[in-house]
């Protein structure tokens, strides 16, 4: 996974360019010399913090053959039926 650097300047000039190579991997912007911030594809981020997709983020990705969706457990949504 290649790691792509840009100065604040480059980045504001060619943030295109920073957002596909995102998709490769991390990109790191610097302040000062010094790393400030990092782009992230959403897949990249998503793996990093363990967030679950949506079903709705789950149906829309269409362009995916197939793919494993755990819907969460819902306790508490039904009750007895009031025949009286």
């Amino acid at each position: 996974m290649p790691i792509t650097t840009y100065t604040s300047r480059e980045f504001n000039q060619h943030a295109s360019e920073a957002k596909k190579a995102a998709n490769h991997g991390p990109v790191f912007i610097t302040d000062r010399g010094k790393p400030a911030h990092v782009l992230l594809s959403i897949d990249d981020y998503r793996k990093l913090t363990g967030e679950q997709m949506s079903l709705g983020e789950a149906v829309a990705q269409y362009h995916v053959p197939d793919f494993d969706f755990e819907a969460p457990r819902v306790e508490g949504l039904t009750r007895p039926a009031d025949l009286g």
